[in-house]
């Protein structure tokens, strides 16, 4: 089994969201692909498969600790890979089969990008632990089918966080996406994503909650093309192009490592 590590949403080495992805000719039992996931330790492990048609794969996602729906960064590396070491015709559009639908990714403007669904938020009820768990008062509270969007009062406030992840991980939802309008003009919005009942405690740079950002922000600032932020330790930036009940997540990507299993 050979395993590349990719850092996406980045055009640097060591920073943005790295993932490792692994194509196979079938997929191993789901015990297997949860025990690689948790050797790797990475938000997420990328599995491919290839189906008959040229440039199609089954595509699944695992973390440390179980299998997830949807996962942007993951599918970004595994474009990448795909392109980069000649598993996939060079620049040909890729459609992945996933537990989300049909997934796309094209080249574009020196970067990928990724057709998603757009994964709204509608506003909801405040778990009682949420401003306690993230030590900061909610301006205003949505959900979606995977996560709770959170907006806070400022950059600051997002950049200042420091959750107390255990009492977080109590809320019943693969994530809580933490966002507020950008200082800057580099971007609209910053964010920070925080799936500890998931296994994952902070998560550098996430492509799926931009399919939840891009409307949120489509909505607030009236804008169809969005630059988003993510401002964990490591970073990065994803272009989002709002096209109705689709999104385009627009990266770059770099492989890091690659490996050998060997048991």
């Amino acid at each position: 089994m050979t395993l590349f590590q990719v850092d996406a949403f980045t055009d640097q080495p060591f920073t943005g969201n790295p993932a490792a992805v692994c194509v196979l000719e079938a997929f191993p039992d789901d015990r297997r692909m949860q025990q690689v996931a948790l050797e790797m330790n990475l938000s997420e492990t990328a599995f491919l498969v290839p189906r008959d048609d040229v440039g199609s794969y089954d595509l699944r996602w695992f973390t440390p600790a179980t299998e997830v729906d949807l996962c942007g960064h993951a599918t970004l590396a595994s474009a990448h890979v795909l392109w980069d070491t000649g598993q996939a015709p060079a620049d040909a559009p890729l459609t992945f089969h996933t537990r989300s639908g049909l997934l796309h990714a094209r080249p574009y403007d020196g970067g990928i990008a990724m057709d998603f669904p757009a994964e709204p938020a509608t506003k909801a009820p405040t778990p009682d632990a949420l401003p306690r768990a993230l030590g900061a008062e909610p301006v205003y509270v949505g959900s979606n089918r995977m996560d709770y969007l959170v907006r806070l009062s400022s950059e600051a406030a997002v950049r200042d966080l420091t959750p107390d992840l255990h009492l977080l991980a109590s809320i019943d939802t693969r994530g809580v996406i933490v966002t507020a309008s950008s200082d800057t003009s580099a971007s609209d919005f910053v964010s920070r994503f925080f799936g500890p009942r998931v296994g994952v405690p902070e998560d550098p740079v996430t492509g799926s909650a931009h399919c939840c950002l891009g409307p949120y922000w489509q909505r607030e600032l009236g804008k169809d093309a969005l630059v988003g932020r993510q401002v964990s330790a490591r970073g990065g930036t994803i272009r989002v192009q709002m096209r109705g009940d689709r999104v385009d997540l627009i990266g770059t990507a770099v492989t890091v490592l690659k490996a050998e299993l060997l048991v």
